[in-house]
Order: structure tokens, then sequence, then C-alpha cells
């Protein structure tokens, strides 16, 4: 299983730190049977950061008029609202919502020039919030191609708070690519043309990199 380079710090702090508390309790003495539930704790906790952090290849499916899932998780929001920070206009909405198991890297949605890449502060409401969208830390970018220009933003939850977002400005991506990476329990939301073809349904999973969201 191959592990993203974000979890490289956290996975080895975390190896450290449990080896130092099994080890001392071993230094210690402690009885046995608190060493075995310590020891098996300790593996079950290595196990879900290691989990947390995985990087599975995915096949992403080719058709430029395709825009693709960026992030693995459960559709949360399907509907037509005003995009205030860009677009200034209505556009259609499709939110996913990634629960602390699943994969949680993310991908460009279509293949084109990112043209907008804006970091807000803000707070940390549960990622499920209406209000999230505006107020929670988030990152917005912006793609263009031929067919026009699609917004994703990274959204902070109660638990992610450290939102990696590796598109610049002028950066080329192609559908599928990755671009960033949102620590624990989050929310991406799409913007798309209100010509668009929905391809999915509320409560359906996604895979990211590889599940259709709509047709421009």
């Amino acid at each position: 299983m191959r592990i993203h380079r974000e979890g490289y710090g956290i996975i080895l702090g975390s190896t450290l730190f449990l080896v130092a508390v099994n080890g001392l309790l071993t230094y210690l003495d402690a009885p046995i049977l608190a060493q075995q539930i310590s020891l098996s704790i300790s593996l079950v906790f290595y196990l879900l950061v290691v989990q947390f952090f995985r990087d599975p290849q995915r096949n992403t499916p080719s058709g430029d008029n395709l825009i693709i899932a960026p992030a693995d998780g459960k559709v949360v929001v399907i509907e037509e609202v005003t995009e205030s920070e860009y677009f200034k206009g209505v556009r259609r909405q499709v939110s996913i919502f990634m629960s602390p198991l699943n994969v949680h890297v993310n991908r460009v949605p279509v293949t084109g020039e990112v043209v907008y890449s804006e970091y807000h502060p803000g707070k940390y409401l549960v990622a499920w919030h209406p209000k999230s969208s505006t107020e929670n830390e988030r990152t917005t970018v912006v793609m263009k191609n031929e067919r026009g220009e699609i917004l994703f933003r990274q959204i902070a939850g109660a638990l992610a708070k450290r939102i990696v977002n590796y598109a610049k400005p002028s950066a080329q991506y192609k559908s599928g690519q990755e671009y960033g990476f949102i620590k624990f329990g989050s929310r991406i939301d799409l913007f798309l043309p209100l010509d668009a073809e929905i391809l999915v349904n509320l409560n359906q999973k996604t895979t990211g990199g590889e599940t259709i969201i709509a047709k421009w």
C-alpha cells in the first residue's frame, strides 16, 4: 500500500510515541495484561493512522467532456446556488463529504489550467453544516479549459485542521491528477455550469479520480 507524503511525519511520530509507551511499560515491569492491552490499542491506533494516509492508484476515465470526482466520499448536496467568491452567479453545486475512513487525496476534476487559487482562514464547523462552505477554513481553485471554468473548494471540518493545496495559478493538470490533501473528516464543493448533466445522486458514494460526477 502506497502512503501519501503528507503522512510521513505523522506516522513516524506516532510510531516513536507508541514504541516509547510500550517500552516504558515493559521497563517498569507492568502487569502482562496491561502490556497486552496497551500493545493491542497501539496496533489498532497505528493501523488507523496508516490507512488514513493511504494513496491508492486510480484509473481516471478519459473524455474531455467528463467531470470527475475530486475525492472519495458521499454526495451530500446537489443544488443550484449563488457562488459569490469567483463566479458571482448561479451554478450547480455538488458536495462530497469525506469521513475519516475515506482516502483523503484530492484530485482535479478536469484537465486544464489553474486560473485562480486562494486560501481562506475560517471556522471549523462540522463539514456538513450549510455555512461550512463560506465560513470554514477553505481553499478555492478554479480550472479553465476550452469548455469553460469549474470551481472546486476544499473545506475543513471539525477535525480537519490542515488543508494542503498544491494548485498554483498557471499550473497545468490532467483530469484525476492529485492537487491536494485534507487531514481528517472534511468536504469538497464543486461548482459547475448550469447546463452540466449531473450523473450522481444524493448519498451516492464516490471514488476520487474515477467516479464521473457530470458531463459538460
